[in-house]
């Protein structure tokens, strides 16, 4: 039976509410610091990272790896999630600078704002969004990291666009994330189960 796109959106939702709620349970794909490590992230990064900050990440690349971010730059984490990347985001464009984290999942942009407070970075906020209609006026952005979340995106075209949108004239996007090659088979798709696995 083919669900219907909000049926999948909720589910989508529903496993990442999970992440965010209970980290340490068994989820059908990698999450927390370790899965960090292996992406490539410094692991003396992750590690100075309380266990809060760490335990819900459910990235599957290192967008920082693309390009340095600098000081004073203006950063939007779209599916930002509990706020890890938001973080490392505004640790390196220090305080003159400024990072934005949306997400779709009103948990992880709770624990993404508890998540801030805790390590003491005040030149962050956190929005409930979606990511084709980003809360984040015209040519504001220097950079957008995106972590995973593309794939999950129905409308990749309207995301892009919104992307594009928000950027700063020779603004740049980082954007980390899974694709199905042309090899891959219907059955193997089929196996995998939901859009999220």
């Amino acid at each position: 039976m083919i669900e219907n796109p909000n049926e999948i959106r909720d589910k989508i939702r529903q496993r990442f509410v999970k992440v965010a709620r209970s980290p340490h349970d068994r989820h059908p794909f990698a999450i927390g610091p370790d899965s960090a490590k292996k992406l490539g992230y410094d692991p003396a990064e992750i590690g100075g990272l309380p266990a809060t900050v760490t335990e819900s990440f459910a990235g599957v690349g290192n967008p920082f790896a693309l390009g340095e971010l600098r000081t004073g730059e203006t950063v939007l984490d779209f599916g930002c999630g509990a706020g890890m990347d938001s973080i490392i985001a505004a640790r390196r464009v220090g305080p003159t600078g400024h990072v934005v984290g949306v997400d779709a999942t009103e948990e992880m942009v709770a624990k993404a704002r508890d998540n801030a407070a805790t390590v003491g970075v005040v030149h962050v906020e956190f929005h409930p969004g979606e990511s084709d209609r980003l809360p984040v006026a015209d040519g504001s952005v220097d950079v957008v990291i995106s972590n995973g979340v593309f794939n999950l995106c129905f409308d990749k075209p309207a995301v892009l666009a919104e992307v594009y949108r928000v950027l700063k004239p020779g603004g740049r996007l980082q954007m980390a994330d899974v694709f199905l090659g042309d090899d891959v088979t219907e059955g193997e798709v089929e196996r995998k189960g939901a859009w999220s696995d």
